[in-house]
């Protein structure tokens, strides 16, 4: 196996383990000529490289991801994160805390709007 068969298929375990397979079924029965290396791209090096490194565990991964993503103003991926986060052991508190935190430092606007993205999110989960 090449290390690039290698790092997609670690990638895939640790996208499948984080964003639910059923997340990951959609975004592959979606594949075509035109995204399909991109998708391979995300996998092997997003996924596959850094989500695999020791440095951090997941839980730490997701409230550095929350955080960036509503720095971005990246809502469709926050929202992905937020589901993603439950998988990695953070909860509604924790994600309040990650919002409150980025209301210091990225702009309380956007921490409001992140505030109604979440509780949109918790209520499609059921929370």
């Amino acid at each position: 196996m090449s290390d690039d068969e290698s790092r997609y298929a670690a990638g895939m375990a640790v996208r499948r383990s984080v964003l639910g397979d059923a997340w990951v079924d959609r975004a592959q029965a979606r594949l075509s000529d035109f995204n399909g290396e991109f998708q391979n791209l995300i996998t092997r090096y997003a996924w596959g490289e850094i989500w695999t490194r020791p440095g951090l565990d997941r839980s730490t991964r997701s409230c550095c991801i929350l955080s960036m993503m509503i720095a971005l103003g990246a809502w469709d991926e926050f929202r992905l994160h937020v589901r993603a986060a439950f998988n990695n052991g953070l909860g509604k508190d924790e994600i309040r805390e990650v919002i409150l935190q980025a209301a210091i430092y990225c702009g309380v606007p956007k921490a409001n709007h992140a505030v109604k993205e979440a509780e949109a999110v918790f209520a499609e989960m059921g929370l």
